[in-house]
């Protein structure tokens, strides 16, 4: 169990301004565990979203001229499935930012940086 926690917040902490592998937290632990590879899965999807939604609630409040405006104009033709990049190391932390400070429909957002996530995870989880 303490595992499991440790996997969401190493998750949870690589989808915010911190660089950390939340990949090689999940091959770890399913090395250790393959029998839990879809509660793996779950875990730092769920820990991996909660944190780029952390991210994009903070863009919010964000002030204009600190953002990155590379990534505005993505997401203004995009929208929310321009989040679904949101997992990319380096880019997907600035889209969420960018996303929140365009007040992209967070239900929308949260769905697609969840959709891609999981993606991610479920390919490293094949390698394991």
């Amino acid at each position: 169990m303490a595992e499991l926690a440790a996997l969401f917040l190493a998750s949870f902490t690589a989808a915010t301004l911190i660089p950390l592998p939340s990949e090689a937290a999940l091959f770890a632990y399913l090395k250790a565990f393959p029998e839990n590879t879809a509660l793996a899965v779950a875990v730092a999807t769920v820990g991996n979203t909660l944190g780029g939604m952390t991210t994009y609630f903070l863009g919010r409040f964000f002030p204009v001229e600190r953002l990155n405006t590379r990534y505005v104009p993505f997401l203004r033709k995009n929208g929310a499935v321009g989040l679904l990049l949101a997992w990319t190391p380096v880019i997907g932390d600035a889209l969420c930012l960018a996303a929140g400070w365009l007040r992209v429909n967070w239900v929308a957002a949260l769905c697609f940086m969840a959709a891609g996530r999981l993606a991610r995870y479920v390919v490293v989880a094949s390698f394991a």
